[in-house]
């Protein structure tokens, strides 16, 4: 299991927030995160099963459950005791299993944060997905790559910074993992739905959604319709940024995620250094 733990630049005594990414899977998703996170908490990102070129294969049977698991076990083996979790997508989804597993343990889940998550998967989603299917099984790993920044970034972004994105990709291409990974990884997304469990887990702790409105793989009503399933929480809708905008608005993304944070958690004062 790789994972890595940024302590807390100004706090021992922080607590935990765990943040698991989407379908890439990849801790790296939240470089553009950990700096301002880590003042505030002890920061732990997790690089999901499955999703290097060196990967076994997943199990024939595969599901969100199986990479909750995953996740219950680094918590194990670090001890926490209770924590706040941060998923981007499927991320969001990890977290609402999360709840449901560790309901009857020890362990205590202090808020949720779902990014461009779902309650389940959208028609338009769900063609989005149905292409890139096609796409990795018919032209290979190369045309997925290529074409995948097309349902995460804006198109101004991705015209600013195309030839960042181009490294991006060619990085993402020498270490893409098993084709049948990213499939069923994929269709466990795709199975994923909010329940009765999910709901009764989550009652009393505190979520929050967030939402671009731009978002082209997920769209923007998705967010509402999860806070309408689970039942309560604070939705926060961005204006740009599309579906990953913790890499195309960084600074607007994190300062939304932090003052839910101030407003739930922390004395006033929490955000002075957001503003240095």
């Amino acid at each position: 299991m790789s994972y890595q733990i940024h302590r807390c630049t100004g706090n021992s005594a922080a607590e935990y927030l765990i943040l698991s990414s989407g379908l890439g899977g990849h801790a790296s998703f939240w470089k553009p995160q950990i700096e301002a996170l880590m003042r505030y908490f002890h920061v732990l990102s997790y690089d999901q099963e499955g999703c290097h070129a060196d990967s076994a294969l997943l199990p024939e049977e595969y599901a969100i459950t199986d990479l909750t698991k995953q996740l219950i076990e680094i918590i194990k083996l670090e001890r926490i005791q209770q924590f706040h979790f941060m998923g981007h997508a499927i991320g969001g989804f990890i977290g609402a299993e999360l709840a449901v597993l560790i309901s009857s343990a020890e362990t205590k889940l202090l808020s949720l944060t779902c990014i461009n998550s779902w309650d389940e998967v959208d028609p338009h989603t769900q063609k989005c997905f149905e292409a890139r299917i096609h796409l990795l099984k018919s032209a290979g790993a190369e045309a997925y790559v290529r074409a995948q920044g097309l349902f995460l970034y804006p198109p101004a972004w991705i015209s600013e910074n195309h030839k960042h994105l181009n490294i991006l990709e060619n990085v993402q291409l020498e270490d893409f993992p098993p084709a049948p990974n990213v499939l069923k990884r994929i269709e466990a997304a795709q199975k994923f739905r909010i329940n009765e469990q999910h709901i009764q887990a989550l009652q009393y702790c505190q979520l929050h959604f967030i939402a671009n409105q731009d978002d082209f793989l997920v769209p923007v009503h998705k967010s509402s319709d999860l806070k309408n399933a689970l039942g309560h929480g604070q939705l926060s809708i961005l204006a740009s940024g599309a579906h990953a905008s913790t890499v195309t608005e960084p600074e607007l993304l994190n300062k939304t995620m932090l003052q839910f944070f101030q407003n739930h958690f922390f004395k006033s004062g929490f955000l002075i250094a957001l503003s240095e």
